[in-house]
């Protein structure tokens, strides 16, 4: 799996999950004041929106991002929708471009500590990606035990 498809596949997933939440909510108070399907859309919406999250760092060290690409790639997270259009134009200005940076080349920036990292984890891929869902589900659950974004109703 490539960058651009990794990135395009959880941008996709992210917009959807804002689909469901905004159903959910749409549900909850404009018909049967039921909060179920705000806690369904929500909960993936929150575990897709942390996935995307990791995705961008990992993308951005890989593609060796400008950390303000990076930063409005996290950000557009938050908007509903936004991650579209942001891979869209990432894809299009070419920063999207390219295999994952396995090998250190000369480059310099080849030997900073986030590459190497990066290196590391490409080097093994099914530990990565496992531990990379357990990170986000830990993550995930201790939100959930913290509570809902403005406390419950």
């Amino acid at each position: 799996m490539t960058p651009r498809i990794l990135f395009r596949t959880l941008a996709i997933a992210e917009a959807i999950t804002w689909t469901l939440l905004i159903a959910g909510m749409v549900i909850a108070y404009g018909f049967d004041g039921s909060r179920l399907g705000i806690s369904i859309g929500g909960g993936l919406h929150g575990f897709v929106f942390l996935a995307y999250a990791v995705c961008v760092v990992v993308v951005a060290v890989n593609q060796r991002w400008h950390w303000g690409v990076t930063l409005t790639g996290l950000v557009s997270a938050i908007v509903p929708y936004a991650t579209i259009p942001f891979d869209i134009w990432a894809d299009r200005t070419g920063r999207l471009d390219g295999g994952w940076r396995r090998e250190a080349g000369d480059d310099p920036r080849d030997q900073r500590w986030v590459e190497r990292m990066l290196r590391l984890a490409l080097a093994r891929p099914v530990t990565t990606v496992v531990l990379g869902v357990v990170g986000v589900a830990v993550v995930f659950s201790a939100l959930l035990v913290i509570g809902p974004p403005g406390g419950r109703s």
